[in-house]
């Protein structure tokens, strides 16, 4: 069963259903876990080939909605799946991860990074192995890796939220910024962009970016960092959190605190996680794209590597399924397409 409807000719995606991912988690003393997935077993060209998902953490929302597609992507290609991965999202969390799949012959690793770099001679060991590395949602170092598929153009989600914001708060005051970890190289590329268009638009320069923090991709800590954003800062006037986890959080606090309708709220949410916040007047807009494609592109680019269809080249490309041609870009990326922005004019549309 497809997760999403393919958008067409521009228009949004409507009327997604999302059906919940269905592991079995084994808990073990180091307090990570490991799930198996389903493929039909016929494997890719050579036959009983394996895909193992590696998200930056298991038991986060988004994550789910993305290795559904991840699975289905799989299953399409003709692939085994299984999910390994952390309970937390920590920059050597995902390690051990690599190691097991290296150690069971993987012919595809997909990971998400948690940083960048720490993740780094595990791959290397993996790609020594035979295994080909796709990067998808949070990229690693280059030389880590095949290919990344990126949701979007990083600027483009930087940009957006941005807009948002400023149209929110009149053009004006102070914001602050509530990231998942600090070295979440996705996360660290929005803010980047954010900060270079503060500093060089014109049309923000009475926007003052007065804190970064880090809820560490964690409900409970992105609620206290909220709190304590709007303690530490009393006349903050808006707050974006570029994370699923972050968003919901402070929408959360926002919403039965004194602050609600005075400081606005933006980033990156789940259209069913926020529907209740938009429908409260917690929160007038916020961003996102499909995340069940970016797993199930990433699925379909590991079966293209192991087929020896691309290489990760610039120029190289390969189908995708119902996504149908997907190119590489500069530096290996593979954009899966455009953000949307989703308000209480649009969100009973969507179901994810």
């Amino acid at each position: 069963m497809m997760l999403f409807s393919r958008a067409r000719s521009g228009s949004p995606r409507r009327g997604a259903s999302f059906a919940a991912v269905a592991v079995t988690v084994a808990l073990v003393a180091t307090g990570c876990a490991a799930a198996d997935g389903g493929g039909d077993g016929s494997g890719g060209e050579g036959g009983g080939s394996t895909i193992a998902f590696l998200p930056k953490q298991l038991n986060n929302p988004y994550t789910d909605v993305v290795l559904g597609g991840g699975e289905d992507g799989a299953k399409e290609a003709g692939f085994d799946s299984q999910v390994l991965g952390p309970l937390e999202a920590s920059a050597s969390a995902q390690i051990p991860f690599i190691e097991q799949a290296t150690q069971e012959g993987t012919n595809v690793i997909v990971i998400a990074a948690n940083d960048p770099d720490a993740v780094g001679p595990s791959l290397s060991a993996a790609r020594e192995a035979g295994a080909k590395i796709v990067a998808f949602d949070s990229d690693t170092d280059p030389d880590y890796r095949d290919i990344f598929i990126s949701q979007v153009v990083a600027k483009d989600v930087a940009l957006i939220q941005l807009e948002i914001i400023s149209e929110q708060i009149g053009g004006a005051g102070d914001v602050a910024i509530l990231s998942a970890t600090a070295t979440a190289s996705n996360q660290n590329e929005w803010i980047k962009f954010m900060e270079e268009e503060l500093a060089s638009n014109p049309d923000y320069a009475d926007i003052h970016l007065v804190a970064k923090v880090y809820g560490d991709d964690d409900a409970d800590k992105s609620f206290q960092e909220t709190q304590g954003l709007l303690s530490s800062y009393p006349n903050l006037k808006g707050i974006i959190s570029p994370t699923t986890v972050g968003i919901a959080a402070a929408a959360k606090y926002l919403s039965t605190s004194d602050y609600k309708g005075k400081v606005a709220l933006t980033g990156l949410g789940l259209p069913n996680e926020m529907r209740e916040f938009v429908k409260d007047d917690t929160v007038k807009e916020f961003a996102l794209w499909d995340p069940a494609q970016l797993g199930y592109v990433a699925a379909f680019a590991g079966k293209a590597l192991v087929d020896g269809d691309i290489t990760g080249a610039e120029g190289d490309s390969f189908e995708a399924g119902d996504l149908g041609t997907i190119e590489v870009g500069k530096d290996g990326v593979a954009i899966v397409g455009p953000p949307t922005r989703f308000n209480a004019d649009n969100i009973d549309d969507y179901d994810f």
